[in-house]
């Protein structure tokens, strides 16, 4: 059908029109009419997490790790293919990777290593921190968000402090910098878990500048803020408070009085760990209360900060092998603690991998199975949202759809994808006149 600029035959004039509507029908229909949670970048408000349209999401999300270790990269890549470790993560509904590394994966010497490149061929030649590059965009595409946790120093050793004699503060900070300038506008990364389980020697609200941890984590999360303002700064707690020992990295007691600064505003987000008896035999694990005490234990080192409004918290590691009763009561207890829905505390499970020595992971020894016991504990704590762009999925059969006319043309159009909300439809507009007809609009 020839187009042109002006109307040869005033009985086109409803056919065109009726086409016109049908057609600003169909794009407004593909554009979604409501924003899917977990867009853009985030803020905190009180104990709550809020996306960019200010509706509250929450992390639920788990450990992957690796890249912090000697093989400078996430474990299992030995065995499958690392696309479809994280299509696994997505489709048993986490929606958060929290992505250890250390800050040795950065050295000119620290070579990926114990990868079958036959079955991660795309892998073949790259540093460590391109293959987290390659993990934060195939995370985008999911719809799932990570977070970056300085893990080790050194690769696969845990330290106390923030530094050491070999990486200092300074190479810490600048590390941190230069992660939060390379993902800055890619939303997929939402924030940094600055040093992962202070403990020792590392204080909160001492005023020592080499181990007061609260000053330490406040200058790194404001040098990170001046490249990426974006970023939230999840910061953990430190073992000892006050003559109070807790877990490493879990101990938030000293924030009621040395609250973390932060120059940026609702970009903070206090983070503790927490593990079962068979960890470490902490002393209210053999009270006569047990498990019935562990709220009271909850609250007072960490749970307080949400009860009472102060942050959001974010329990960035909590795992087990679920083997016995009393780890199984501690799971039991937790789980229900955190809470239900978007007004939840926020939680990353430890973890993906089997490898894990102290608690196993949600896959089995295999690499490829669920652990379907954990699996299920996390359920109804799980918390889904879309992030990025749709990804439409192709109806069954397209049917057309016939549009009754007058005669002189016949219009039709068959969906071609849908999703959440909106799709996509080819339109046909067939002549049937057998001569050319001018619309009434170009």
């Amino acid at each position: 059908m020839a187009l042109g600029r002006s109307v040869a035959n005033g009985r086109l004039r409803p056919t065109i029109i009726a086409l016109f509507a049908l057609t600003t029908f169909i794009l407004s229909q593909a554009s979604p009419v409501s924003r899917a949670a977990g867009d853009g970048y985030w803020h905190t408000s009180g104990n709550q997490i809020l996306d960019s349209n200010n509706a509250p999401v929450r992390i639920a999300g788990i450990n992957w790790f690796g890249l912090e270790t000697p093989n400078f990269a996430p474990h299992g890549l030995w065995t499958r293919n690392w696309k479809s470790m994280l299509d696994q993560i997505k489709a048993n509904g986490y929606n958060t990777l929290r992505l250890p590394y250390s800050n040795q994966l950065f050295d000119a010497g620290s070579v990926p290593n114990s990868i079958d490149y036959g079955q991660n061929a795309d892998l073949q030649g790259l540093s460590g921190i391109q293959i987290m590059d390659k993990i934060v965009s195939y995370c985008g595409q999911l719809g799932l968000r990570v977070i970056l946790d300085r893990h080790a120093i050194n690769a696969g050793q845990l330290s106390e402090l923030w530094y050491n004699a070999q990486y200092n503060e300074t190479r810490w900070i600048h590390d941190w910098k230069m992660l939060a300038t390379r993902y800055n506008g890619n939303a997929t990364v939402i924030g940094a878990d600055l040093h992962n389980e202070p403990h020792g020697a590392a204080c909160w609200g001492c005023g020592d500048f080499n181990r007061d941890w609260r000053l330490a984590a406040e200058r790194a999360g404001n040098a990170i803020h001046t490249v990426n303002p974006n970023w939230l700064i999840f910061i953990e707690g430190v073992e000892s408070h006050n003559g109070d020992n807790y877990w490493w990295g879990g101990n938030l007691m000293g924030a009621a009085a040395a609250p973390v600064r932060l120059n940026v505003a609702n970009r903070l987000v206090y983070s503790a760990h927490d593990y079962p008896a068979t960890v470490y035999p902490q002393p209210w694990f053999f009270t006569a209360d047990y498990p019935n005490n562990l709220n009271a234990v909850w609250d007072a080192h960490w749970g307080y900060l949400h009860k009472n409004n102060i942050a959001p918290v974010w329990i960035g590691e909590f795992g087990t092998k679920f083997q016995t009763v009393s780890d199984q009561q501690w799971l039991d207890k937790l789980v229900t603690y955190l809470g239900t829905g978007a007004n939840g505390i926020h939680w990353t499970f430890w973890c993906w991998n089997p490898n894990s020595g102290d608690t196993g992971g949600i896959l089995n020894d295999d690499w490829r199975t669920v652990n379907t016991a954990k699996q299920n504990k996390l359920l109804p704590i799980q918390f889904s949202f879309t992030g990025g762009n749709p990804t439409p999925t192709p109806t069954a059969t397209p049917t057309p759809t016939p549009t009754p006319s007058s005669g002189a043309c016949r219009v039709s159009y068959v969906f071609t994808n849908q999703w959440n909300n909106g799709f996509n439809a080819d339109v046909t507009i067939t002549n049937n006149t057998g001569t050319a007809l001018n619309p009434l609009f170009h």
